[in-house]
Parts: structure tokens; sequence; C-alpha cells
């Protein structure tokens, strides 16, 4: 049962678009957790990628966004400062509460972990906050900030960050500057992680002792040794991740609501309700989502329900296909089914019998790779048609429905 990574997008606290990836469990979530990216960075950092895949293994869904005018996100970074970025965490949270469920945990790194513990207090029903790498005050990001008077002269500039040009405003350097975190993580009420790596050579392994002795319990710390600031190493990240999913579950329901029981010789369909079309799958062993796209109301976290027929008629293709050819010693070494369905007017189709309304059509392409003459091709070209779902397809099917229960 693999964990899906999906795009999605909602309103930041400025009213401009922004980007995010929803990664989800592929049972239903026990619950929602929250990642805030570290300065000028974005949702696809290592630290993000791999905290998010690692808490969707736990079962926990969590969504990573691009902060306003970064990554995919619309918007300008200029207009930007530590407030609208704590406000943007609060529109996320909002957002997965409207749709989904309110985050349970709040994960930030860097600049992000300062902002979650900034915008705790603001959301509820978080129960926890993980904090990889994070200053104990904002104003700690100044250091690495070029130019400033004449930022504080000019009123903005643009200034050169980890290699990119970004415009800081004045309006930036007081809003970070006039922060004070030491309240509002003496008031958390809420179980804190906090992981630094004593090697962080950008924000100081002091910063975590600042935190970790204002901060209240239950709180925990957890070295990053021998990782850098960034996490580069993909190691590092997803030790991090395990460390935060294994941490998380001791606040979080411990285990997710149970899949439908297989059942011998049948498939089972049950809504997730996470959202409007999400359905479980199970088919005897085996889990998958099914879902629709998102310009139709669906989140597209697994196939449409006609995805699945495709699927089922290509995979019974090249199956069929396989078993003539080893059957017959052909030369066959792969085969590749793709398959399209349409709707059309059934005066548009020659081969049909209907001659009013319309007709499903089902486009289907057979690839066959090895040494094959023309008539070997032949052949196991007529053979596709010969699949068991392609006569099923074909032949006269009754679907007997009652309710139960």
């Amino acid at each position: 049962m693999t964990p899906s990574s999906e795009k999605v997008e909602f309103t930041g606290a400025l009213g401009v678009r922004l980007a995010a990836r929803l990664d989800r469990p592929a049972v239903p979530a026990v619950a929602y957790a929250l990642f805030a990216h570290c300065f000028t960075c974005s949702k696809e950092t290592r630290a993000a990628t791999y905290v998010a895949a690692a808490l969707a293994e736990r079962g926990i869904a969590c969504l990573r966004f691009d902060f306003t005018g970064l990554g995919g996100s619309d918007g300008e970074f200029a207009n930007t400062d530590f407030s609208s970025n704590v406000a943007d965490l609060v529109a996320a949270a909002d957002f997965l509460r409207a749709e989904h469920r309110a985050p349970g945990i709040l994960v930030g790194h860097s600049l992000g972990g300062a902002a979650v513990l900034a915008a705790a207090a603001r959301i509820p029903e978080a129960v926890g906050v993980a904090t990889i790498g994070a200053p104990a005050e904002p104003a700690h990001v100044l250091r690495h900030i070029p130019d400033q008077a004449r930022i504080a002269r000019d009123g903005e500039a643009e200034v050169v960050l980890a290699g990119r040009p970004f415009r800081i405003r004045k309006s930036f350097l007081d809003d970070v500057a006039g922060q004070r975190l030491a309240a509002a993580i003496g008031s958390l009420r809420k179980a804190l992680l906090v992981m630094h790596s004593p090697r962080d050579d950008t924000v100081e392994i002091g910063n975590a002792t600042q935190i970790f002795t204002v901060a209240k319990h239950p709180k925990s710390f957890v070295s990053l040794d021998p990782a850098d600031h960034l996490l580069s190493r993909r190691e590092d990240a997803s030790y991090a991740g395990q460390v935060i999913a294994a941490w998380a579950a001791r606040y979080l329901p411990t285990e997710a609501p149970a899949a439908p029981a297989p059942v011998s010789g049948k498939v089972v369909v049950q809504e997730t309700r996470e959202g409007k079309f999400t359905q479980l799958v199970v088919a005897g062993p085996h889990v998958l989502r099914a879902d629709e796209p998102v310009d139709v109301g669906g989140l597209a976290s697994g196939p449409s329900p006609y995805d699945l027929v495709l699927a089922g008629l290509g995979a019974c293709t090249a199956m069929t296909i396989r078993m003539y050819a080893d059957l017959k010693g052909l030369p066959l070494e792969r085969v590749t089914v793709e398959l399209r369905h349409d709707k059309i007017h059934a005066q548009d189709c020659a081969e049909c019998e209907t001659r009013d309304g319309k007709v499903d059509r089902i486009e289907r392409i057979v690839r066959l790779e090895g040494a094959l003459d023309e008539a070997m091709r032949a052949k196991l070209l007529e053979i596709a048609n010969k699949c068991p779902v392609h006569r099923t397809l074909h032949s006269e099917v009754t679907v007997p429905t009652r309710l139960e229960g």
C-alpha cells in the first residue's frame, strides 16, 4: 500500500493562490499534518518531501506548500514578511479544516520552524509542534540578508540569497526584528519536538537550547548529527521524517481506520470520506484508491472508475498475449497496451450496430517488442481480442444489485 502525493492549491493570507502538495497514506488518514519550509525554500526540499512521506507511511496525511511568492505559488516575495508567513500557515490550516481535517501536527524547518511556533496558538486542533533547525527568534534570519543598510535607506533592494535574487523590503526587516517567540513557546500547551544538528552552521544549535529551555513539558530533543542545516543528504531527511512520525504517533490516534476486510473472490469498495468521490478499493490482499479528477470535484488521489476499467482490459490483454507467446515459444520480449475511452455518436461508429444516441468506444493500441515476423504479430493481435475481459465487455452483462444492512 503506497502513499500518494497530489497537487492541491488554496488561497493564502494575501489573497493569492498558493501551490501545495498533499501526501496521503494508502488507507484513510488517522490525522493531518502541516509542514512549513525554510526561508526562501519550497515545498519540494528534501526535508519537506521526506518528512511528508514518512508521515504518510504512518497514516498521517501531510500538507506542504510554497509560501507566497516562492516555488509554484503566486504573489510577490517582496510583499511578504514573517507575519504573512504565519498567516499563510493559518490559511493552510483553514484549508485542511474545510476540505479534510484540521492539522493535528505542525512541522517547520528553519524559519518555518519559528513560523509554526508562532502560528500554533491560532490552530487549536494541533496537539504537537516539531521544529527542524529552527532559530529561537525570527530575527536570526537577518544574519543572512546582505545590504541591510541599503534596504533601510532605499526602502527595498534586490539581494542574493542562496545564489538567487530576491527583493527584500524594509518592512520585512522591521517585521522580523520585532518578533518575540519566547512567550509563544512558553505558553504553547502542545507537545514539542525540537530537532537540530550540532553541525548546523546556518542556525547554531544554541537556538535549540533556547527553545527547549523556554518550552514546558511535554518536550523532547533529538540530535540530527551529522546532518547539515538543509538536510541535504537523503538519509538525514528520511531519518528526521521517521522520528517525527514516530513521535507524532504518541499524541495522535495510533491506528488508521481499518480498511474493509478482504473477501475471497470479491472486490470491496468503501468511501474514505476524505473527499467527495474518494474510495478505498480492496481486492484480496491489495488496497488501492479510486477517485475523480479535481476539475469534476474529486481529489485526484487515485484512478477514476473508467481508468480502472481500462486498466483491467489492458492488463488482461497483455497477460493473454504473454500466455500465448510463451505457449508457442514466440520471441516476445515485452507487451505494452495503451487505452483510451470516449463516448461517441453512434452514427459516427461504422462498426457499431446501434445507430442512435452515443456509444462507448475504447481505443486499444498494442505494442509488441521482440524479433517477431508479420505473421507472428498478426496472430498476437488476434489473440488480444480473446482476453476474458475483452469478451466480457462484448457480451451481455447483468449486474443484480441489492441493499444490505
